[in-house]
């Protein structure tokens, strides 16, 4: 993608896509027709299964409000007992002003990346079990792939346990 091509982005994508250049990521966000607020949204719009989709989802730390980013497989939802053993404290759900204000990105395009104020991060270990995963890209039509473990090279997060034995549903706010 050229200088040009960047620019006709919106600025959160923009952000996005300097990110992924700046750490050799091969893939760089790309728009779809309509908006992938969802995991079953975006799978639809890519033609691939929900658990292809990496979910970013942001809680709030209570003791600090220091925003939490969960990131998991569009088929998975998110066992809050198990984040709060990995973050070291009780989280809650995070509203669209926190979400916004955190990460500099809206709900239902949150990236794992390019946040404006860095969170806690935790990958969940059942998206490793694809080859190609798609996260959002800053905006709600903006997506890209990539190797689930390359996850961990771009945001340096642990990949853990953090997700309930079955249920299929998202939890929190800003669900890719």
């Amino acid at each position: 993608m050229c200088g040009a091509e960047l620019t006709s982005l919106p600025e959160s994508v923009q952000r996005v896509a300097r990110v992924l250049q700046d750490k050799g990521h091969p893939h760089l966000p790309r728009m779809l027709d309509d908006a992938a607020r969802t995991a079953q949204q975006a799978a639809d719009a890519l033609g691939i299964a929900v658990g292809q989709i990496a979910k970013s989802i942001i809680f709030r730390r209570k003791s600090d409000d220091v925003a939490v980013l969960v990131v998991t497989s569009g088929d998975r939802r998110v066992d809050e007992k198990k984040v709060e053993a990995h973050v070291g404290g009780k989280i809650g759900r995070a509203d669209a002003d926190f979400v916004k204000s955190r990460t500099g990105f809206s709900i239902g395009g949150v990236s794992p990346v390019a946040h404006s104020t860095p969170p806690v991060t935790l990958i969940d270990q059942d998206l490793l079990r694809f080859d190609v995963v798609w996260a959002a890209a800053g905006h709600p039509h903006g997506v890209f792939p990539l190797h689930p473990g390359d996850l961990q090279r771009l945001t340096g997060a642990p990949v853990v346990d953090v997700v309930q034995a079955s249920a299929p549903q998202a939890s929190g706010a800003g669900a890719a």
